[in-house]
């Protein structure tokens, strides 16, 4: 994960210097705004223990850095963040349901390439890209359940798929729309995050979440 990130640094810095000569690079920058969708865990570590929930729906907002390191193919440096909550249900000790709602916020800082297309003339510009990086999640109880005391941090990693088109309304403002998809590896577990109250509590197992999101931007070109 680090040499990647070293190397996609390597050639954001590098490579606008060799190919000055050859083309002027776009530089964008876009305000992101999508609604994401549910998104379930869960985790059956044995027979008498379990938890299930979900990632809740919600708005995710960010900024974005674009930078053309040849015709056509873009670095995107991306912060996201989304606030939400995570209603979870626990099977413990084969013989009572608790219940909880956390509070969630996700917080994705993304390095990733693009790739754009665009009929000559054209002022409909396709996109497609893949982003890596990681995700910094935030997840504290609502004191409904106070035996579930639970307030952590954990930073881990994400990556992530993205297309759609950017509608130029003049050389320098468009409006971006998008299909992407974000997912944390390994994300919430049952030692680890939400704790499972009673027997299970040293149970560490994991469910990734992934992020569908529908939505888009506003793009402003610097060039």
């Amino acid at each position: 994960m680090k040499k990647i990130i070293t190397l996609f640094l390597l050639t954001f810095i590098f490579y606008p210097e060799l190919s000055a000569q050859s083309f002027s690079p776009d530089k964008r920058i876009t305000l992101y705004g999508s609604y994401t969708f549910d998104d379930s865990f869960d985790s059956y570590y044995d027979y008498g223990n379990y938890y299930q929930g979900k990632i809740s729906d919600g708005m995710l907002y960010g900024v974005g850095f674009e930078f053309e390191i040849r015709p056509s193919a873009y670095l995107e440096l991306s912060y996201l963040r989304e606030s939400t909550n995570a209603p979870t249900q626990y099977y413990t000790g084969g013989a009572f349901t608790k219940y909880n709602d956390f509070d969630v916020v996700m917080n994705y800082i993304m390095l990733g390439a693009n790739h754009s297309f665009q009929k000559a003339g054209s002022k409909v510009e396709g996109f497609g890209g893949l982003s890596l990086g990681m995700a910094i999640v935030d997840i504290e109880h609502d004191d409904v359940n106070p035996a579930y005391d639970v307030s952590k941090n954990v930073t881990k990693f994400a990556w992530g798929l993205k297309a759609g088109a950017i509608i130029w309304a003049t050389p320098k403002f468009g409006v971006k729309l998008q299909a992407q998809l974000l997912s944390v590896a390994q994300s919430f577990g049952g030692g680890f995050y939400f704790g499972t109250g009673g027997s299970g509590a040293g149970v560490s197992t994991y469910s990734s979440i992934y992020q569908f999101s529908l939505g888009g931007g506003l793009t402003y070109n610097f060039n």
